[in-house]
């Protein structure tokens, strides 16, 4: 399966085997100062480096949101592209049957198909990176919503008041705890964050966890991407001790927040899952 992630930070392509294993990866910044048709070109020539005569399908996952049911992507973190036809793009340069999807929503099918969710019917996949996203499945089907956005953790209102989120609200999680706005907040680069940081960024992200599973009825949350991962278990610890002191009701009382299990391969196995997908296949199946 041919797979491609696009992200605010960074444009991934790989090849990913019916094992869900990545055999091959290329990547390239995403350039802030591009505009449409030069960032496709950058994508287009990853795609083209990939060996993937043997691959039936391309999966994406991407940045939202998106309408159309994902015809059309307005990633938030990528300026250049709104309401761009990347899946025809992708269709037309490959000649592959091509499905797309968001990227968080990618990281849930991920998750369940060879991840830490696998043999879990119900839990939240999210993506704390460059921007924050998430995904839900419930009673072992991934939500896709009216238009293919539902499970946007990421705008949550988190800190009423708080600070302006790219989406144009105030107080979002992605405004809080996103790479780009710690960034923003600290004036260094995220990953030099100190302890205090982080666990501000920890215990936002187990509130906004909280809140979904006493919505949902849900006991697992999933959680990957770089500012997430990177904290590492400080991060880990405060997000669960929030999440310990905010679900409290009968059903989500001892609700878990852990890493999720692709570690760095996450976004490109979950994109080839969203192929996966397209193609009728359960991401739960071997």
């Amino acid at each position: 399966m041919l797979a491609v992630d696009i992200g605010g930070t960074k444009l991934a392509v790989g090849l990913v085997d019916d094992e869900g294993t990545l055999q091959w990866r290329a990547s390239a910044p995403t350039r802030r100062d591009a505009d449409a048709e030069q960032l496709w070109s950058v994508l287009a020539g990853l795609v083209m480096q990939a060996p993937s005569e043997t691959a039936a399908v391309c999966g994406v996952g991407s940045g939202g949101p998106m309408r159309d049911h994902c015809e059309l992507i307005s990633p938030l973190n990528i300026p250049a592209w709104r309401d761009f036809p990347l899946r025809r793009r992708l269709n037309d340069l490959t000649a592959l049957p091509t499905f797309v999807d968001n990227d968080a929503k990618a990281l849930a099918l991920g998750e369940g198909w060879r991840g830490a969710a696998r043999g879990v019917a119900d839990y939240l996949a999210m993506v704390v990176s460059t921007g924050v996203g998430g995904g839900i499945v419930l009673n072992g089907r991934l939500l896709d919503g009216a238009d293919d956005n539902a499970g946007h953790i990421g705008h949550v209102i988190v800190v009423p008041g708080g600070r302006r989120c790219v989406c144009g609200a105030c107080g979002c999680l992605e405004a809080e705890v996103s790479g780009t706005s710690i960034a923003a907040i600290t004036g260094a680069p995220a990953a030099q964050a100190g302890p205090e940081m982080i666990a501000r960024c920890g215990r936002l992200v187990g509130q906004a966890v909280a809140s979904v599973a006493n919505l949902l009825d849900l006991r697992l949350a999933v959680v990957a991407g770089s500012v997430a991962l990177g904290y590492g278990q400080a991060f880990f610890a405060a997000a669960q001790g929030e999440l310990d002191r905010s679900a409290l009701l009968t059903f989500s009382r001892g609700a878990r927040i852990m890493p999720g299990g692709l570690g760095a391969d996450g976004p490109l196995v979950g994109a080839a899952a969203v192929g996966r997908r397209g193609m009728g296949r359960s991401p739960w199946s071997p």
